[in-house]
């Protein structure tokens, strides 16, 4: 099983998100990123040669360590033993895909990029009926394009209609997933919806489905 996590860590006006994954037994890496504003400031990578085969013990170790990173950079973010080198406010921002008309809900969607480009990512869900657990959220996501996994697309998340500015980010592995974790923001509006974006080099893809009272992903063709 592949591991993961993302979280942001605000420091006085900036906010960096960290992605800290495991790049699968055939790398045996455990790869945290710190982006900021979709720019990356910092990585760190950690192999687990020693883990290996991974059998029921040695995951657990391995699911071990890659907590214990994830908590090291944030912990070094907040304290600033971490410098991290913030690009100045009128740098190029890396914008995410603007919103296409959305499709039918579904657990999976592309849309092509403006302007007809032909290149289009396909976003799916693989976790549809198990996302949402209280009121936090883990969604399990994979980028393909031509039914190929996409390595290192950026992924992001917005909530609309949320009572908060709501951007959560991550990218994925080689075999174009990712994980997302994070709180369910208060929604205010009754037109709320969770749209998950897909970049990588000139594709993108985008899926958007409407948010109820107890959230849900309709089943596909729904």
């Amino acid at each position: 099983m592949i591991y993961g996590h993302n979280s942001n860590v605000k420091v006085a006006a900036n906010t960096f998100h960290v992605q800290t994954e495991d790049r699968g037994p055939a790398h045996s890496l455990i790869d945290t990123t710190v982006y900021f504003q979709g720019r990356v400031l910092h990585r760190r990578t950690n192999n687990y040669f020693d883990l290996l085969p991974l059998n029921e013990d040695r995951a657990q170790a391995l699911k071990i360590r890659l907590d214990e990173q994830h908590s090291a950079v944030m912990e070094e973010i907040r304290s600033g033993a971490l410098q991290l080198s913030v690009p100045p406010a009128n740098a190029p921002a890396v914008k995410a895909p603007a919103t296409s008309p959305a499709k039918s809900p579904a657990t999976n969607g592309t849309v092509a990029e403006s302007g007809g480009a032909k290149r289009k990512l396909e976003v799916e869900i693989l976790n549809p009926k198990a996302w949402l657990s209280g009121k936090h959220v883990t969604l399990q996501i994979q980028v393909r394009e031509n039914n190929q996994g996409i390595d290192k697309a950026k992924v992001s998340v917005e909530i609309e209609g949320s009572a908060e500015t709501t951007d959560f980010s991550g990218e994925t592995a080689p075999n174009g997933k990712t994980q997302i974790e994070f709180d369910m923001p208060r929604l205010s509006g009754g037109d709320a919806a969770m749209v998950v974006r897909a970049e990588a080099l000139h594709a993108r893809g985008q899926l958007r489905f409407a948010l109820r009272t107890k959230p849900r992903v309709p089943a596909v063709g729904g």
